[in-house]
């Protein structure tokens, strides 16, 4: 990402920074400046099984998550963060810090970025996140939450090399944005004096964009991706913190979520893992097997097109709530992956036969530094994406909720099954050009 921006900024911005925290421009301010997050709803829809978004007011602070080293995407960021400036008054961006200091002086307006707050700040502060580039960014962009209950609404522009979970091309971003900006939004809006103040009913940024109200029928669509609920415990059974960049504020020893997979292995050892797998909680907790294998996965549905996929294991529809479980290169050709209900709670055993000193975990991709060792367990659950109560009465408050197309033919469509086809084109024949 740095040389892409050091290439853009030698034909677009000045020579020279500033820092200063007086001008109105090329300045970053600590994203605590920034209001409160503004919590949407999701309501269920009669024509299929997505869910519409609806904002109780306008979003205001939008993070912006971007591709690396990637001259292509850096220049889109540009056009892209311009555009939501002039057409969405009100609206603040906010960036990664790496990202802020390259790229803040080419813009004309002041961006924001947490200041050694650490993730805690994005979900204090963020309405809206949208990336640039592959499934990892979409990943990497949803970490940033690991340790929150809720998940803004990701809209995300495919730039990348893999596209299983990117929605959209970057030439729809204004329509895209706009979508998912007015959701919720009252239609017809009524025309306000300049000198009216800003009401609940009213709200400011809705009546001074550019254009007019897209209507209730054209709400953005949303896939709520359900992620795993993991905690680490210790050969006592005590519960211990997570390493960043997924530790909770203040070091708390709570639960870490993942959008695509947790993974056990044993990394550089020649040693075959010995990692024994429980499901159920106790005293109704059984003993499946222990795996004997290189690793273990456990994924989500989503992660079901990831490493799971690669590893033998089924594709799962993102809407089927579920976990899976999967060998990696195991010793018996019988061990087979497996699907359960998403709220079986999956406990992974390091044996005390493992021959390895440790056995690596990575939540997401990303690896932890200590691994763990004899006695140690990964307890994995589904996440619970809707409220408790009678099912006409539950809202649906967690998961990742992803902005998928919407409007015209492809409304009530299942993007899911044409996306998937041309991305893994089944039955092509060998041998010829794609």
């Amino acid at each position: 990402m740095r040389r892409a921006w050091r290439s853009w900024q030698s034909t677009h911005a000045p020579q020279t920074q500033s820092f200063s925290t007086s001008a109105p421009r090329k300045e970053i301010r600590s994203i605590t400046e920034l209001p409160p997050r503004v919590h949407p709803k999701f309501q269920e829809t009669s024509n299929h099984e997505l869910l519409a978004l609806q904002w109780p007011s306008p979003p205001r602070n939008v993070l912006l998550v971007c591709k690396d080293d990637d001259t292509e995407v850096g220049s889109a960021l540009s056009e892209y963060a311009n555009h939501i400036h002039e057409v969405y008054p009100g609206s603040s961006l906010i960036f990664e810090p790496e990202v802020a200091k390259q790229i803040h002086e080419s813009f004309s307006f002041p961006i924001y970025a947490t200041n050694g707050e650490g993730n805690s700040a994005y979900q204090e502060n963020v309405d809206l996140t949208s990336t640039l580039g592959g499934d990892g960014t979409i990943l990497h962009a949803a970490s940033l939450f690991a340790t929150a209950k809720s998940v803004p609404p990701i809209l995300s522009f495919s730039m990348g090399t893999l596209g299983f979970l990117g929605e959209w091309k970057f030439n729809e971003y204004k329509r895209a944005f706009r979508e998912a900006f007015v959701s919720g939004a009252p239609s017809p809006l009524p025309p306000r004096s300049t000198d009216e103040p800003e009401t609940k009913d009213r709200p400011q940024g809705w009546v001074q964009m550019r254009g007019k109200s897209m209507g209730a029928s054209r709400n953005s669509r949303i896939l709520l991706r359900n992620r795993l609920r993991i905690g680490i415990f210790d050969s006592n059974g005590q519960r211990l913190p997570h390493e960043p960049p997924f530790a909770h504020a203040d070091n708390k020893c709570e639960d870490i979520f993942a959008l695509n997979e947790v993974l056990l292995h044993r990394g550089a050892l020649p040693h075959l893992s010995h990692i024994t797998i429980l499901i159920g909680s106790p005293p109704h907790q059984r003993t499946l097997t222990t795996a004997i294998a290189d690793g273990f996965l456990v994924s989500t549905p989503t992660g079901s097109t990831a490493y799971s996929l690669s590893s033998g294991g089924s594709i799962v529809h993102p809407l089927v709530s579920s976990i899976l479980l999967t060998p990696i290169c195991p010793r018996s050709l019988s061990f087979r992956p497996l699907v359960l209900p998403a709220n079986t709670p999956i406990t992974l055993r390091i044996d005390q036969e493992n021959r390895g000193k440790e056995i690596e975990v990575s939540v997401d991709g990303v690896r932890r530094q200590k691994g763990l060792r004899s006695g140690m367990e990964v307890r994995v659950v589904g996440e619970e994406v809707r409220s408790q109560g009678a099912p006409g009465e539950r809202d649906w408050l967690r998961g990742v909720p992803s902005i998928v197309r919407s409007g015209g033919a492809a409304d009530g469509e299942d993007h899911w099954v044409g996306g998937l086809n041309s991305l893994l084109k089944f039955n092509y024949p060998f041998g010829e050009d794609s």
